[in-house]
């Protein structure tokens, strides 16, 4: 047994995550019903993760911002640059994609009880409101946008502190970054109960009749990921932009891809930003920041779902109209964790650019739903895994300039 263990021990985490899936797929497939009590595995770790992100984010924040030294460039403005950019690239890359492998949808019961953002005013209110949130609300409801706030302000506020009460927040930084560490350890454990999880309870059958819609959404965002993203990291570090992009999709994608959840890859995405040896400064709070505001996944959901209900009611696009999707795809994307139920209640803002009905736009919802276990996993491995490479982008071109090595 011990022997096992050193062999298992010195397998990389991503062969470990790995043969956890494959075991997952395995026992989802032959003995669903007796391996049911595995899924704990999956709840317990995400909902770790989940739990410790807002207070880890609060606390690297504040412990950046109070020991930011005057005159330290922490790179943010390229960033957020990048971030817009890569947001906007996917929101015209779906636009494409739709006109040229255009699909209808078989619209079912719209989902019930929800209520989506009135128009894009109503989102950008709810993103300025996040803002002012109180603190504690969000930290328990993990409202990103008030944690980086609320870290920020009470980063400024410390940096005329004590020597020793900055030492103090950043062991308390550095002790929830070691419990991280720790939590990640069981990503195979894991990752084998989410995925059984899903194919047991889900199965790949109901995806079949929506097979062409996922195709589009998934292709896109595979696009995206292989070719969009890589093109414009070589505009800025003007090497082989693969390496990162595979790093980042491997070490953060797979995970997010898996957990669903862009709060629960934060840590995921924070230890991988340290390995690539990048400024705790910058990528402290430019993570957190993607999480809210990166969402080129969200994008390509809302437009290609819009422009199939658009097709289906045979609807006629011009090239104009279908611009102004992308900026408002771009926008609302950005403000897609501030509303619930994510990206999917946008669609019906989309929608109302071409007048449909909100009944008919909350069945497209109902659609959404139900993709949604491919849809929102894949969605989820793009706009976490970016974070990691458009920060990376960012540093990795500051060091070229510099006459830097990068680490990647």
């Amino acid at each position: 047994m011990k022997t096992i263990m050193n062999q298992w021990n010195q397998l990389s985490l991503v062969k470990q995550i790995i043969i956890g899936l494959i075991i997952g797929i395995i026992l989802a497939v032959t003995i669903p019903e007796a391996a049911k009590p595995i899924t704990i595995f999956g709840s317990l770790f995400v909902g770790a993760l989940k739990a410790i992100a807002p207070i880890l984010v609060l606390f690297l924040v504040m412990s950046a911002i109070s020991q930011h030294q005057s005159g330290h460039q922490t790179n943010m403005k390229p960033i957020i640059i990048l971030y817009l950019l890569g947001t906007f690239a996917a929101a015209l890359v779906a636009v494409i994609a739709s006109f040229v492998f255009p699909v209808t949808l078989t619209l079912a019961a719209g989902a019930q009880n929800l209520s989506p953002p009135g128009g894009i005013v109503e989102v950008l209110k709810g993103l300025v409101m996040n803002v002012v949130d109180n603190p504690v609300k969000a930290l328990y409801n993990s409202n990103y946008i008030g944690i980086l706030a609320w870290g920020l302000i009470l980063g400024f506020a410390l940096k005329n502190a004590r020597d020793t009460t900055k030492t103090l927040i950043s062991n308390f930084s550095d002790a929830l970054t070691q419990m991280v560490r720790w939590i990640i350890k069981f990503a195979p454990l894991g990752i084998m109960g989410l995925v059984f999880d899903s194919i047991s309870t889900s199965g790949i059958r109901v995806l079949l009749s929506y097979g062409q819609l996922l195709a589009l959404l998934i292709g896109c965002m595979a696009f995206i990921a292989l070719i969009v993203n890589p093109i414009i990291v070589y505009v800025y570090i003007r090497k082989n932009p693969y390496p990162l992009v595979f790093k980042c999709l491997r070490e953060s994608g797979i995970t997010a891809f898996f957990t669903r959840s862009s709060a629960a890859n934060i840590p995921v995405n924070m230890s991988l930003c340290e390995n690539l040896g990048l400024n705790k400064d910058t990528y402290s709070v430019s993570i957190p920041l993607g999480a809210t505001i990166n969402m080129a996944g969200a994008a390509v959901t809302i437009t290609v779902m819009t422009l199939a209900a658009v097709k289906t009611l045979g609807i006629e696009v011009d090239f104009a109209t279908a611009l102004l999707l992308s900026l408002l795809a771009t926008i609302s994307a950005c403000g897609a964790s501030g509303v619930a139920g994510g990206s999917l209640l946008l669609i019906p803002l989309a929608a109302s650019l071409f007048g449909i009905p909100n009944e008919i736009a909350m069945q497209v919802v109902g659609v959404g739903f139900i993709v949604g276990v491919l849809q929102d996993s894949c969605e989820t491995a793009l706009n976490s895994s970016t974070d990691v490479i458009f920060t990376a982008t960012a540093e990795f071109a500051k060091f070229r300039r510099e006459g830097k090595e990068s680490l990647e």
